[in-house]
């Protein structure tokens, strides 16, 4: 039997096109469903976007203050790169917004590329991200035509690894520090070869000590939840 409240740690593979909050509250709502636990926290260790799959580690009772220590583990994400188009998400979110070359681009260019990204740098987050600008997200800028300044963060890339390229496509697998926006890299990456680029694809394969081969799936919770502690408030 599992007792929740003492402080459990899930580690989950978040589905397509569902938010990190859809996770949180599928969980609360088994644990208040099936294990009759009305009042307890649950909080995510790292938001993925929508578009994103992969490991989310969600903490329930004693485990939420872990949380924090949890998020300052490095990354790793295995990411699609399509060179010669732009988006105003810098992914797939939004419509292109502009076609560049990208037939001069090979393997060896972006191998050499990739020696400008290593270790510690200053990174501009995307516009339509959840960064805080004078009290307000900056999607909500975005969402209504608005383009505030948005101040570089200080961010490290560990290693860069070129698992395939097929133009205009590059999957990479990138570890990297907390903060570290994939989009951006995208961005950048295609500015340092002399075209555009967002983000067509994106899995967070690990975070600090956990890894997505040990995840639970959507369909797992249901079992998992049913095997807890019966005591209610």
């Amino acid at each position: 039997m599992i007792d929740f409240k003492e402080g459990y740690i899930l580690s989950i593979d978040k589905p397509y096109t569902w938010t990190s909050a859809d996770v949180v509250r599928k969980v609360k709502t088994l644990l208040r469903t099936r294990a009759g636990l009305k009042k307890i926290k649950v909080g995510h260790a790292g938001t993925l976007d929508p578009l994103a799959t992969g490991l989310l580690i969600v903490c329930i009772g004693k485990a939420t203050k872990n949380i924090d220590a949890i998020q300052r583990g490095e990354k790793e994400y295995v990411a699609d790169i399509r060179f010669g188009t732009t988006t105003p998400s810098l992914d797939l979110e939004t419509e292109p917004d502009g076609e560049y070359p990208y037939k001069h681009i090979t393997a060896e260019l972006i191998q050499t590329a990739f020696d400008g990204f290593l270790g510690e740098q200053e990174q501009i987050p995307p516009l339509f991200s959840a960064k805080l600008i004078n009290g307000k997200r900056a999607y909500e800028y975005a969402r209504t035509g608005e383009t505030p300044e948005i101040k570089p963060a200080k961010i490290v890339i560990h290693s860069l690894e070129l698992l395939n390229y097929c133009a205009p496509t590059a999957t990479v697998r990138i570890r990297c520090s907390r903060g570290t926006y994939i989009r951006s890299f995208a961005r950048d990456l295609g500015l340092a070869l002399q075209s555009g680029a967002c983000l067509s694809a994106l899995r967070r394969t690990a975070s600090g000590s956990y890894n997505v081969a040990n995840a639970l799936i959507i369909d797992d919770l249901e079992m998992l939840f049913s095997t807890a502690t019966d005591e209610t408030d």
